[in-house]
């Protein structure tokens, strides 16, 4: 055969191997169109300078590790790196999803107890682990109203949502055939009753909320809104992403709501971003319970057992036990706390945002001036009359080493800005960020031309965001 290259490590690149080495007749049994015949383009680097590499190439984003990340509605809280511990035991790290059942009896221990403790803090019945992420939850929900109300032989079409909804509200009701119906909100920013009561007929299949809203407000006419929709025969739906604002304070089972999603990656400390991980469990009401995904975790003399005889069930989801690693992390954080503790966490994210909005309101707008819950949306129309968008302002608080809020979002506010703190700031971290705000807003009055240049600190400035959305380029360019 023909005179190859052939590397290993212990030789320098393009050194050719002999035809009395071992690797010789290694070559030899591949067939030639596959040989290399150049030195493979591998720069020669060694570990120290492999990890700075990487290193600085992390230091260069966003995290909650690193820098203020107010995103609202999102709750994008520290993660204590105990729980991070815990899930990375042997113990639970090397269970295997086919090992039988009685071999991982404490792993499905803590799946049921999960359960229960998020059956007590929302006020379910029932709970389901499954759902991979909230999106999802939603999905699994709006499947439990369908199948019960085909089961009861009703033809029910549509699904009301507010107007200031999470997008994925419309989403996952369009995904299950409904029609999706809007309904308004009010000069306080919350619910509409009067247009709901005029849209609740015999067709409902169901309302989908937020409490508090996508404003930051809690809804003061919970258990009218909830009765109108249950007279019509429908059910209401709980969008848990908001529920850092109520635990230990307020649960939805007691508002009246038959389904519940909760995000244990927003609310309940674990890590997430880009995509995953996430977990959205849903639980329900005593009789909604035999529609949950299968299967389900069953209590018998010899221990815990999968319930696959499920005739009623919405099917499953996902496949194995769902994303323990976000379980074991959940668990270790509730218990870690208690209802004593999860009520604090509730009242510090209540008091940081507020905090915050009475210290920007004179720079702001608030287009809902009145007490928030754990979020408020500001507005940046009168920065826009001088030629700032919030979208400007949410660049410049790069240049701050702060990431931005959510931006235009609700969608019935305009130039939105939505900030969350969440409980796990300092006031220090929050008077960092108002006063970086309060200077923003006084450079738009000043110079906006410079607002509207930022960011100028960050690895890349300001791109072309829908070139970047459709025709993304992932490919490296030096």
């Amino acid at each position: 055969m023909s005179e190859v290259i052939f590397e290993k490590k212990s030789r320098n690149p393009g050194e050719h191997v002999s035809p009395t080495d071992p690797l010789f007749k290694l070559s030899a049994a591949i067939p030639e169109k596959h040989l290399r015949r150049s030195p493979l383009g591998i720069p020669e680097l060694s570990e120290l300078e492999v990890v700075r590499h990487f290193t600085r190439l992390s230091q260069k984003n966003f995290c909650v590790d690193t820098n203020f990340y107010p995103l609202g509605s999102c709750t994008m809280k520290y993660n204590p790196r105990v729980n991070d511990q815990v899930a990375a035991w042997p113990f639970y790290a090397r269970i295997h999803p086919y090992q039988e059942e009685r071999h991982v009896q404490g792993m499905l221990q803590v799946i049921h107890e999960l359960e229960e403790d998020l059956c007590r803090i929302t006020g379910m019945d029932a709970f389901s682990l499954q759902p991979a992420a909230g999106a999802q939850g939603e999905f699994a929900g709006l499947l439990i109203v369908k199948a019960y109300h085909d089961l009861k032989g009703q033809k029910r079409t549509k699904v009301f949502v507010p107007d200031s909804a999470h997008g994925t509200n419309p989403a996952s009701a369009a995904l299950c055939g409904y029609e999706v119906v809007q309904i308004k909100t009010d000069a306080a920013g919350r619910v509409d009753v009067a247009d709901l009561k005029t849209k609740a007929k015999k067709d409902t299949a169901c309302f989908m909320m937020t409490n508090p809203n996508t404003l930051g407000l809690f809804e003061n006419n919970i258990r009218e809104i909830t009765r109108i929709v249950h007279d019509a025969g429908g059910l209401v739906y709980y969008d848990g992403a908001n529920l850092n604002a109520l635990l230990g304070i307020s649960r939805p089972g007691d508002m009246d709501f038959d389904i519940v999603h909760v995000n244990l990656h927003k609310t309940f400390a674990v890590p997430h971003g880009s995509g995953g991980p996430g977990s959205g469990p849903v639980g329900v009401r005593a009789e909604l319970e035999k529609f949950l995904p299968q299967p389900r975790l069953k209590r018998t003399e010899e221990g815990f057992v999968w319930d696959y005889d499920r005739p009623y069930s919405i099917g499953r989801l996902r496949s194995f036990y769902g994303n323990v690693g976000a379980y074991l992390r959940s668990y270790c954080y509730i218990r870690a706390l208690g209802s004593a503790g999860l009520k604090r966490v509730s009242e510090f994210a209540v008091l940081a945002a507020n905090y915050l909005k009475a210290r920007l309101k004179n720079h702001y707008e608030m287009p809902h001036d009145s007490h928030c819950m754990h979020e408020f949306v500001c507005s940046a129309r009168a920065q826009k009359a001088k030629g700032v968008k919030a979208l400007d302002i949410a660049k410049r608080l790069l240049d701050e080493g702060i990431h931005a809020p959510t931006v235009y979002f609700p969608l019935i506010v305009e130039e939105a800005l939505m900030v969350e703190p969440t409980e796990t700031e300092s006031k220090q971290t929050l008077d960092e960020f108002a006063d970086a705000m309060i200077r923003i807003a006084e450079q738009a009055d000043r110079d906006p031309a410079s607002v509207q240049a930022a960011p100028v600190s960050t690895p890349v400035g300001r791109i072309d965001e829908v070139k970047a959305a459709r025709t993304p380029n992932l490919r490296w360019q030096d």
